[in-house]
């Protein structure tokens, strides 16, 4: 009961980000949560220190190293230029990344566009004058409801894809949820433009052309993105030809951070500059998580047999609602399990990674991607986005987003 008390406090602590005068940060929040539940014993050194997956650390970590080196040389403003100087307009600006970033997640994983995409869009924002936050909140939707259709968008996806035994996983994934996610990624756009429909109505300043400052170090990370998309589609390919080798993200994130760490001069800079907070909340939030997993309280929950646990409203409500407390790939990891023993089919499935990827949607913590577009925000622009803005836009997005998915399922 204390870890499920201290997490409250964590939540709330959040959405007032301050204690009396002093101002905190996310990560700062989580870890004095993580410290708590430690020292009160609800978790063991031990347990603590393999609660923290490894794996995730090290995929962001090299995922900033190739981000910052992107930000350093300028090839990243030269990039963003490229992929965004035909839009003429907010509408335009947003609805780009909406559907650009969104179907870009589905094959580059939404963390990753997360650490690439937030330098973009705080660049656009300055440069065309527009409201950081609503650059920030298109960008954090866009990753999230375009992860959704592809097996390897999101981690949760890859787990129902290899331990749910789907079949075909990326024909699969694509028959289910493609055209509803798309529908969902216009509903993205419409919900942003009522909510902030007097920005939208004002004056666009069109984005002025940046050049690269470091060509050394750009010819680096344009060798580090090869090397990227390259293994990217080796996984793929593999996927598709269902060989299950241990061919994990990590490596594949290290690997591409390899040039710049052996070749550039400037790596131990890139080093320090790289986003060291946002490593220190994830490592945090699994001692958490693990620790109100250890109590019990949510397998009594979904153990409720008062609940259809197979019906496709039922795993998608369950899949929002619980991966705020518990994330949403320890609530795959549990509830995966339950569905394959009381028998499901692939439309259940999918409505399982469906209903755990757009929880993303609905708060900050809902998604591990939010936090990386704040704390990274918050770090390199001192930009950030409150909770209850957040929310204010997320509550009916993800309701909507939901309801979207859930008359896929029925009617098809």
């Amino acid at each position: 009961m204390i870890s499920l008390i201290v997490l409250l406090g964590v939540l709330i602590l959040i959405i007032v980000r301050r204690i009396g005068n002093m101002k905190l940060q996310i990560w700062q929040i989580m870890l004095g949560g993580a410290l708590t539940v430690l020292l009160t014993g609800q978790i063991t050194p031990w347990s603590a220190v393999k609660a923290i997956n490894i794996d995730v650390i090290l995929f962001l970590l090299g995922m900033f190293i190739v981000g910052e080196a992107l930000q350093a040389s300028g090839y990243l403003a030269y990039l963003s230029h490229r992929l965004f100087r035909r839009a003429k307009s907010l509408d335009a600006l947003v609805l780009t990344i909406l559907f650009g970033m969104g179907i870009l997640a589905a094959f580059l994983m939404n963390d990753t566009l997360a650490i690439i995409g937030t330098p973009v869009v705080l660049m656009l924002a300055k440069q065309t004058k527009t409201r950081p936050q609503i650059l920030m909140l298109a960008l954090a939707f866009a990753i999230t409801i375009g992860s959704v259709m592809s097996p390897i968008g999101n981690p949760q996806n890859l787990l129902v894809a290899v331990n749910g035994n789907v079949n075909n996983p990326f024909l699969t994934f694509f028959r289910y949820l493609l055209l509803p996610t798309l529908i969902n990624l216009l509903i993205g756009f419409v919900v942003l433009r009522l909510v902030y429909r007097r920005q939208f109505q004002g004056d666009f300043t069109e984005q002025t052309p940046e050049g690269v400052t470091d060509p050394k170090l750009a010819r680096l990370t344009k060798i580090s993105l090869a090397i990227l998309g390259l293994l990217i589609v080796v996984k793929i390919g593999l996927v598709f030809a269902g060989v299950q080798a241990e061919f994990r993200l990590t490596y594949i994130a290290l690997a591409a951070a390899l040039p710049i760490l052996l070749f550039s001069p400037r790596r131990l800079t890139i080093a320090k500059q790289i986003d060291w907070s946002t490593l220190v909340f994830f490592a945090a939030m699994f001692v958490l998580m693990q620790s109100v997993w250890d109590a019990g309280l949510v397998q009594n929950f979904i153990n409720n047999r008062g609940f259809n646990l197979t019906s496709i409203g039922m795993i998608l409500i369950v899949s929002v609602i619980l991966s705020q407390l518990i994330s949403n790939v320890p609530l795959v990891a549990l509830y995966l399990p339950l569905l394959m023993k009381l028998g499901v089919d692939a439309k259940q499935l999918m409505a399982l990674a469906a209903g755990s990827t757009i929880a993303g949607n609905l708060s900050i913590l809902g998604a591990a991607s939010n936090v990386i577009i704040i704390q990274n925000a918050e770090q390199k622009a001192g930009e950030t986005l409150s909770f209850r803005e957040f929310v204010k836009i997320g509550i009916p997005l993800t309701i909507l987003n939901t309801l979207v998915y859930w008359a896929f399922f029925t009617l098809f």
